[in-house]
């Protein structure tokens, strides 16, 4: 019985981990200097660790086969701690958390990366040109649905054309999405 549900365990597990889709997550660096050799626009999940939709985020729209295969087709897909350490080299300076106090619970400072992105809330999405410029962060958790709108938006370089309200309503309003909630 015990060998039984071991290799039923070990069964479900092998399963499981060949059909597991992922996110390619990687360092805003690791972007940066995979953009000079393959240039592709850059998808920033910006999080913290006490943040409740950040997680949400990870759990339902992160592991949502469309966003999953979008994401990893189109874009250097980037996590990025908000509030960590991590030091990022982007626009010939270097980023870091000096303030960071790694005793702490809950919030922390910001990151100045962070801060230079001008996010103001979790979780954030940034999005960078295939030359690592900014190109406009979006606030706040999104369904596969919601974030399908931004993913095709500019990927498809439509955001450029989208230069006032009226023109974006009107993109919004004839989107027809396919990924699935």
């Amino acid at each position: 019985m015990i060998m039984k549900n071991l290799l039923t365990t070990i069964a479900f597990l092998a399963f499981t981990s060949i059909f597991a889709q992922e996110i390619n997550w990687m360092s805003m660096n690791e972007a940066l200097d995979a953009q000079k050799k393959e240039p592709k626009k850059i998808f920033m999940d910006v999080y913290t660790d006490w943040c409740g939709p950040c997680k949400l985020l990870d759990k339902k729209t992160f592991r949502n086969a469309d966003v999953v295969a979008y994401v990893n087709e189109h874009y250097y897909a980037v996590k990025f701690n908000a509030e960590g350490t991590e030091e990022i080299r982007y626009n010939n300076f270097t980023y870091t958390n000096p303030n960071h106090d790694p005793g702490r619970k809950g919030r922390n400072s910001q990151h100045f990366f962070a801060n230079a992105l001008k996010v103001t809330g979790y979780p954030s999405m940034v999005f960078f040109d295939e030359k690592g410029n900014l190109i406009a962060p979006v606030v706040g958790f999104k369904t596969p649905k919601q974030l399908e709108l931004y993913l095709k938006m500019i990927n498809n370089n439509d955001y450029k054309k989208l230069t006032t309200a009226d023109a974006w309503k009107k993109y919004e309003k004839s989107f027809v999405g396919s990924f699935s909630n």
